[in-house]
């Protein structure tokens, strides 16, 4: 199965609205197989199966409830427990079209936690979700911003082995303890203007390295709406800083990618 595969990108996003099919024409043009859709929470869930619906075979949902929630554009606060009791539900009743409970984890950028409550709060939740994945048998698809130690070592202790840690921006020598755990990085676009991600991919092995584009965000441009047909921008990047060629890093990235969501492998209709 030769393609790309976006592990984790917001395509239900109000970014999309106006041109969603040209979007996802694009995307297939630039060798995309498969769409994983993650979700920040219950609000979203509705929009992103109505885009399965669409795109059958080819955007695949993740449902979960990210560390940070909106309370307005201006506001936003830690996840709380409360916060999962619209989504839990609804995860077990869709739990067989998901391919993970996403997007899951832990937010410690200092505009967004006020005291150690607030970090505590964040636990909560995703221990909370890891529970359930584990239950279910899906991976997660998990967030790690500033918190990148925290998240995998909360997660080890909570015993998850499916893991895509997704956009991660920590150091090389904490992720390394992920890669010893079977955890998966995925690496958006935005590498062609990160430092940290550059360095990140110098490290890790191919064989733990997905492809992602976190649409509309971490595009190769800042301020600039990304899209899902960027993955190749990743996969070239990552091409060049490993000395392969680029339909190596395709190949791996792709099996690394139906490895940790086995789902997808009878699911994409290429």
């Amino acid at each position: 199965m030769l393609g790309y595969i976006d592990c984790h990108c917001h395509i239900s996003a109000r970014d999309f609205d106006k041109d969603i099919d040209e979007v996802i024409e694009n995307s297939k043009k630039a060798g995309l197989l498969a769409l994983l859709a993650v979700a920040e929470h219950a609000g979203e869930f509705d929009p992103i199966l109505q885009l399965q619906h669409r795109f059958p075979g080819f955007i695949f949902p993740c449902f979960g409830v990210h560390p940070v929630q909106e309370v307005s554009p201006e506001q936003q606060r830690s996840a709380s427990l409360q916060d999962l009791d619209a989504a839990l539900p609804l995860i077990e009743k869709y739990k067989d079209h998901l391919m993970a409970i996403g997007e899951v984890g832990l937010d410690f950028t200092p505009r967004y936690i006020s005291s150690e409550a607030d970090k505590e709060s964040q636990r909560q939740v995703l221990i909370r979700q890891a529970e359930l994945a584990k239950r279910l048998d899906l991976p997660l698809n998990v967030h790690s911003r500033s918190a990148g130690r925290p998240t995998i070592h909360l997660l080890k202790e909570q015993g998850v082995e499916k893991v895509l840690l997704h956009a991660f921006d920590g150091k090389p020598s904490v992720a390394m303890e992920g890669v010893k755990a079977g955890y998966f990085f995925s690496i958006p676009p935005s590498i062609v203007r990160s430092e940290q991600k550059q360095k990140l991919v110098k490290q890790l092995p191919l064989e733990n390295i997905c492809l992602e584009t976190d649409s509309p965000a971490l595009g190769p441009e800042k301020q600039v709406r990304n899209e899902p047909k960027n993955i190749s921008i990743s996969a070239e990047y990552i091409s060049q800083v490993k000395g392969l060629p680029l339909e190596k890093v395709m190949e791996v990235t792709t099996q690394n990618a139906l490895r940790l969501f086995p789902k997808l492998k009878a699911a994409i209709r290429p």
